[in-house]
């Protein structure tokens, strides 16, 4: 069974209905028991960061997402889900993340004024997404021509090593990171058609 975590900043209806379609069996929930018996783990968010981090902590389940990384069990973060993954960002103040990916999660507006790039913020609608790890899960039977749905003002730096694929939005936006079983999409695999359908899928593959 795969659990999404409901921490009441995601899109759990269109996440769940891919996994539907996809005929995974998956558990929209908050119980830390749940998550504990699931094989798999989803955590979705839409919003600000320093808003989803306190709802975590409200729902005391920050240490318990660490040990349930830590433990080696397939982990998936998508769009916001994916920038609390890593240790920091500046989004509104400073917030400490969960520390599972290291890097930070920057101000693309901040980053395009310094570049003087003349691009709108948010990022919103499609890239093309360029694989760096070709060896990652998550990208078995993508190609260099596949596009994703993005939305976001903020993205993460200071991550090459984790980085997997990523797209150009007058920087080098990370698409796709990972961190031995930890992974993450800044991009909404659940609204990127058939592509997103396909990394979705190959996560639900993960060997566990």
């Amino acid at each position: 069974m795969l659990a999404i975590i409901d921490y009441g900043v995601g899109n759990l209806f269109s996440l769940a209905r891919s996994l539907d379609y996809l005929q995974v069996e998956c558990k929209v929930t908050q119980s830390l028991a749940e998550l504990q018996r699931a094989e798999r783990i989803i955590l979705p968010g839409v919003g600000a960061f320093g808003d989803a981090k306190q709802k975590l902590e409200e729902l005391s389940l920050v240490e318990p997402i660490k040990e349930l990384a830590a433990s080696g069990k397939p982990f998936l973060g998508i769009c916001l889900g994916m920038q609390l993954l890593f240790d920091e960002s500046d989004e509104f103040g400073q917030h400490q993340g969960l520390g599972l990916i290291p890097g930070k999660i920057v101000s693309m507006k901040a980053a395009f004024e310094a570049e003087q790039i003349d691009l709108k913020v948010p990022q919103i609608g499609w890239n093309q997404l360029r694989i760096k790890n070709t060896a990652s899960p998550l990208v078995q039977g993508l190609s260099e021509s596949d596009f994703v749905y993005y939305v976001h003002s903020h993205y993460a730096s200071d991550c090459q090593e984790s980085l997997v694929a990523d797209s150009e939005y007058g920087l080098s936006i990370p698409g796709i990171v990972e961190n031995k079983n930890v992974y993450g999409t800044q991009f909404h695999p659940e609204k990127s058609g058939d592509v997103g359908l396909k990394i979705l899928k190959a996560f639900t593959e993960v060997p566990v």
